[in-house]
């Protein structure tokens, strides 16, 4: 199986900037996990978008696949009760 490259939106990686040290370890490794395995288990497709949602505890990891050039773009990073609203 091919690996995927992994693009992180620039809003994204402020938002990373505000994530606790102790979840950002996490939360990047769920990242970089996503390059070998784009639709892991416990990943859900979000309603009415082209995008997923994976958790990392209370930090929730919103990104779209483009299979056809094999990358992946996190587009939102945020904490549980923040990250749906508009």
């Amino acid at each position: 199986m091919a690996s995927y490259k992994v693009l992180i939106k620039r809003s994204a990686e402020k938002e990373l900037r505000l994530v606790p040290k102790i979840d950002l370890t996490r939360i990047v490794s769920k990242v970089q996990s996503l390059s070998i395995e784009p639709r892991p288990h416990g990943c859900e497709k979000l309603s009415g978008e082209e995008k997923y949602r994976i958790r990392q505890g209370d930090w929730r990891i919103v990104y779209s696949i483009n299979d056809t050039h094999q990358t992946i773009e996190i587009v939102k990073v945020g904490h549980r009760r923040e990250i749906y609203r508009i």
